[in-house]
């Protein structure tokens, strides 16, 4: 279903009791609502969750913002960097207030949320400017943003900003699939063929290059988000995978030394993806976290 919301058209997958506690997931950095997992949202609706997936700004079938034009994504990395201003096109900030716009166009006051790698970093923006609003607070692969936390290697780095090969719906593919070898987890490798039907279905449902960028540099721009973090009241679990080599681990040592009260999972051979044979533990997460609210 599409949904307005903060002045935008928002792609909106609404599954489960209607009268169920919501659970809002919040997808990162250039993924797709479908990047949550089915099987994720199935098992979730089977604990009588309310599940709302949505396409975030600029990706997906949600509204694309191609007049906002196109950063510079080296110019906008190299200012932060050095510690100067990075002008982006719109904020994490707006994204989280994307955010709340969907929940109230669905008419809900209050939402359990979970936020996955930059769906993370927005999520902070949710609980802490809008604690009312937010129920519970489930953190999966981000970090607050902090200078001097361990950074991704060159050669993930490298990936990051790589792009296919060439046109067409096989380059792009397989230009995602060779990302996903670099970040994915070690410890439980996706099978080859699954992988690339998943990645095919996303490229053919969108595939917008120019709101990844825009996005990246709305992630530089957002900067430390440490003091903020003080403001969140929500029961916060923070799930991240040991063989993280997007964002280390330790980025989930940070969130738990600033986050009062926060739980955590932090689950060996796990990196920077949504394992299958580890879907029933993140939603068992989710539920428990939720239960403390």
């Amino acid at each position: 279903m599409r949904v307005f919301a903060n002045g935008l058209e928002f792609e909106v997958d609404d599954q489960g009791p209607p009268n169920g506690e919501a659970l809002l997931l919040i997808m990162g950095l250039g993924m797709q609502l479908i990047a949550w997992p089915d099987e994720l949202v199935t098992d979730l609706v089977g604990r009588g969750f309310r599940v709302i997936r949505f396409d975030n700004r600029d990706i997906g079938l949600s509204s694309h913002l191609d007049h906002l034009g196109v950063p510079n994504l080296m110019g906008a990395a190299l200012r932060h960097t050095l510690h100067l201003k990075v002008h982006a096109p719109y904020t994490v900030q707006a994204m989280a207030e994307d955010a709340l716009g969907v929940l109230d166009a669905l008419g809900i006051a209050r939402a359990h949320v979970c936020g996955a790698s930059m769906g993370g970093m927005i999520a902070q923006h949710l609980a802490a400017r809008h604690p009312q609003r937010v129920s519970s607070l489930t953190l999966l692969m981000t970090s607050s943003g902090a200078r001097g936390l361990p950074q991704p290697s060159w050669a993930v780095r490298q990936a990051m900003m790589s792009r296919p090969d060439g046109s067409g719906l096989a380059a792009t593919v397989a230009h995602y699939e060779r990302l996903f070898q670099v970040i994915g987890s070690p410890g439980y490798r996706p099978d080859p063929v699954a992988l690339r039907q998943r990645l095919e279905r996303s490229v053919r449902r969108s595939y917008h290059p120019a709101g990844v960028v825009r996005q990246m540099v709305a992630i530089a721009a957002d900067g430390d988000r440490s003091a903020m973090l003080k403001q969140i009241q929500a029961p916060t679990h923070v799930i991240h995978g040991e063989a993280d080599p997007l964002i280390p681990v330790g980025a989930a040592h940070d969130l738990l030394r600033k986050i009062a009260g926060a739980s955590r999972d932090l689950i060996p051979g796990m990196g920077h993806d949504l394992p299958a044979p580890l879907l029933p533990r993140l939603a068992a997460g989710m539920a428990m976290n939720a239960a403390r609210a």
